[in-house]
């Protein structure tokens, strides 16, 4: 618990960074929703002539003048882009740090376990993230109610639920990517993120790239599909979980074996 305390606390100016910023854009589109409200007509209007850049937001399924249409496609895109990108950064820093900055021989003198090191930091990266949907989810509600709308709720959560494991996900294999490197590899973490966000973009314009679904976790927390059917594709949903067991369980391994460098 000790270690675990600190790695938040070492962590907490990029958390309350990100968080704020997150935030701070999910509370300024809301609160711009009953202006764009009004001109949501002019608006579909527009991005039905887009072609395929129409379908690879979603925005030929989703209605700009309905508040979870608005929500999906304008605050999904920061929670998608914003919150991949932090669990990228956080990922990747977290164990291959402690080499960069010259601090693993410190902490791996002490009579603390390499699992347990592991554990703490994985710990640390999940419960970030935790705290930056938790703000994000409570910051929309309010916002919300503030304006004078209402949320499906079902579909809100189910879609802030996606969000969280599309998060836990490319943390994860980022963080197993920080095991088996010793310099921070922040640049190939965000880098990951942005090429899962392109394949899932590609995936949604072309039929014969619908394969392409399977290798993102974009596609599973695609906000058109959830608010369209207030549900999240489970085949999707299981094989990002699943990478995300694995990710995790193949950094405690490499850890655990690797060779650290002072």
């Amino acid at each position: 618990m000790t270690l675990l305390r600190f790695e938040l606390k070492r962590s907490r100016t990029a958390l309350t960074v990100w968080t704020g910023f997150i935030a701070g854009l999910l509370l300024i589109c809301l609160i711009i929703f009953p202006d764009m409200k009004d001109q949501a007509s002019e608006l579909d209007a527009a991005f039905s002539s887009m072609g395929s850049f129409t379908e690879a937001f979603g925005m030929d399924r989703l209605n700009m003048g309905d508040l979870m249409g608005f929500y999906g496609l304008e605050c999904g895109n920061i929670l998608g882009i914003g919150g991949s990108f932090f669990a990228a950064y956080i990922g990747v820093k977290a164990l291959a740090g402690e080499e960069e900055n010259r601090t693993a021989e410190y902490l791996l003198t002490h009579p603390i376990p390499r699992r347990h090191v592991v554990l703490s930091k994985l710990l640390s990266v999940l419960i970030q993230l935790l705290i930056l949907n938790l703000t994000s989810v409570c910051i929309s509600l309010i916002t919300v109610y503030a304006i004078g709308e209402t949320v499906q709720m079902d579909s809100f959560l189910i879609l802030h639920a996606a969000y969280f494991l599309l998060q836990a996900e490319i943390s994860m294999v980022c963080f197993a990517l920080s095991a088996s490197i010793r310099r921070s590899g922040t640049g190939a973490g965000l880098g990951l993120a942005a090429i899962l966000y392109f394949i899932n973009i590609i995936a949604n314009i072309t039929e014969e790239a619908q394969w392409l679904k399977y290798f993102t976790p974009f596609a599973y927390a695609d906000a058109a599909d959830i608010i369209s059917e207030a549900a999240a594709d489970p085949v999707l949903c299981a094989i990002g979980g699943a990478v995300t067991l694995a990710a995790a369980a193949g950094a405690f391994i490499i850890y655990i074996k690797k060779d650290i460098f002072s």
